[in-house]
């Protein structure tokens, strides 16, 4: 991808909001975008992985193993969610796998990268970690929809497990 493609997906990103476009573009000069296949990898299940990575479009399955080559999938992020954003704070291993639902592209910004730009830049690294905090509650806040949907379904079948 070119850097204006990159910047394209990045603007329209919730990770660049209040940022001006001169700040998307030099985070588009670190970001590297990809199109992944219908179930490719992003992120493996306990490793680590220092990238920061935007759902640019399409859909990537969160899944936790199973055992024995089988997952169940916990959740679904859509275009605009982040992924992988704890890992990239705190560099400890994920606790999910992360596949590509069809083609989906993605953008990635790797730390170190990212943490040079603070001498240069230190309000679009602010405002960049206070995006990446807003993202990601947004997410936990559809999880935990999910969550109450289900258990309310539960509790109104009277399904026994």
């Amino acid at each position: 991808m070119s850097v204006d493609a990159d910047f394209g997906y990045l603007r329209r990103s919730p990770l660049t909001s209040g940022l001006t476009d001169e700040q998307v573009r030099v985070l588009a000069g670190i970001a590297y975008c990809r199109r992944l296949s219908d179930q490719e990898v992003l992120i493996d299940e306990g490793k680590v992985d220092n990238s920061l990575h935007i759902v640019a479009e399409g859909g990537i399955a969160v899944t936790r193993d199973l055992g024995k080559g089988e997952y169940t999938t916990i959740h679904v992020l859509r275009t605009g969610d982040l992924a992988g954003e704890m890992g990239f704070i705190s560099a400890r291993p994920h606790t999910a796998t992360l596949r590509a639902l069809g083609n989906t592209q993605v953008c990635s910004i790797e730390r170190d990268a990212f943490e040079a730009l603070l001498p240069r830049d230190a309000w679009l690294v602010y405002r960049v970690m206070q995006n990446i905090v807003e993202v990601s509650q947004d997410i936990l806040r559809r999880m935990n929809a999910q969550y109450v949907e289900l258990t309310k379904y539960v509790y109104r079948t009277h399904a026994v497990f």
